[in-house]
């Protein structure tokens, strides 16, 4: 058996402490209820009130008179545009205060990320260097305890995939269920599935994502028989849709005319056309650790939407090109900068609006292709 060294032991541990400790002070000392109206967590939260209680889940005006009951002090709600296919399994939030609720929401994403971070470790054969346990700190993932967002769940979910999509590809496929709660951020991620699945005559991975999306549906449904026409009138109405985050495709739409929405999807076109390509030439040696998650990387930088924590997603790209490096100084300066970068947000209080975290996604996929492209040649 190899011996541990205790140094890196404690290491581990004393960077675990210190998220616990930091998760506990956000929890125990930075919430009341007035903080629970701030967070974007308020937007799932008075979802799950209108369904729990009957009622429509994306009526703007519902959902504004449950959130000033709440305490929120704005004149546009916050609605959540993710599809219904996850409802069902966030309704416990429907019976409890914003606040109780948070606190219970900010814990699970804190379980999962240390799920997440745990399963990665596995996954990349429990090596001693603890990159890790940089999840931790990876600025997405504290942006998304921050605002209570998804991001995490989305990285824990494709962490299980990688794990399991060898030795138990239907619960591989089963655990991608909740990336139909925002199916724009994975396109390009998923069709490479459908064409490696057709490929490999290996459908049991989407058998799995079938059947966890169609039991997500039917519960919802149970509860809501118009839900999906509710959110296909909440998407052709909704006015936040005209003010998104600016990603790379939005930023192309605003240089070019701001008016046709049509070119924030040119990007992310032209990421499946690029898919496609990309997997055809590299199917024989397909590897999903690999190729695998510059496809994923590739999803996220060319999305239309997207917010900053949903790139909570790609720590497993930094955990796996950090721990492959034949050169770790040349990988980590780079990867430090980025994050150091995406740490100042946090501290200086920059909104997840603002147009600052532009350059992020395509930052991540550059410096992955680099510490790629690093180890092969080194």
């Amino acid at each position: 058996m190899e011996k541990r060294n205790p140094l890196r032991v404690l290491a581990a541990v004393c960077l675990i402490a210190t998220g616990v400790l930091l998760v506990g002070g956000i929890i125990v000392f930075g919430l009341d209820n007035e903080t629970a109206t701030k967070r974007d967590f308020l937007e799932y939260w008075s979802a799950e009130q209108q369904l729990a209680h009957g009622g429509n889940p994306y009526d703007a005006r519902a959902i504004l008179q449950t959130e000033e009951f709440a305490g929120f002090d704005k004149n546009t709600p916050l609605i959540s545009l993710s599809p219904p296919v996850a409802l069902f399994w966030a309704l416990p939030l429907g019976w409890v205060s914003a606040k109780t609720g948070l606190t219970l929401w900010l814990l699970l994403l804190f379980a999962c990320l240390l799920a997440a971070i745990w399963v990665l470790w596995l996954l990349l054969g429990k090596p001693e260097s603890r990159y890790h346990l940089i999840g931790i700190f990876f600025p997405p993932a504290i942006w998304c305890l921050i605002a209570g967002q998804l991001g995490i769940f989305f990285l824990l979910e494709t962490v299980l995939f990688l794990y399991w999509q060898r030795t138990r590809p239907f619960l591989a496929g089963a655990a991608l269920g909740l990336l139909a709660l925002k199916p724009h951020l994975f396109l390009p991620f998923i069709l490479v599935l459908l064409l490696w699945s057709v490929y490999k005559r290996e459908y049991r991975i989407l058998a799995g994502l079938a059947a966890t999306t169609a039991v997500s549906c039917l519960l919802t449904l149970t509860l809501d028989r118009q839900v999906w026409q509710q959110y296909a009138e909440m998407m052709r109405s909704n006015p936040s849709l005209d003010n998104l985050p600016l990603t790379v495709s939005v930023a192309v739409t605003f240089l070019v005319d701001r008016n046709a929405k049509w070119i924030e999807f040119l990007g992310e076109a032209g990421g499946c056309i690029w898919a496609i390509w990309y997997f055809l030439k590299r199917r024989e040696r397909w590897d999903w650790m690999s190729e695998g998650l510059v496809v994923l990387l590739v999803s996220i930088a060319c999305t239309p939407y997207s917010w900053y924590t949903d790139q909570a997603v790609v720590f497993p790209a930094v955990a796996v090109a950090l721990e492959a490096s034949k050169r770790p100084a040349w990988t980590l300066a780079p990867f430090a900068a980025i994050a150091g970068a995406g740490l100042i947000p946090i501290m200086a209080d920059i909104p997840l609006t603002s147009g600052y975290y532009v350059w992020t996604a395509p930052a991540w996929l550059l410096w992955f292709l680099y510490a790629k492209r690093d180890r092969e040649t080194a």
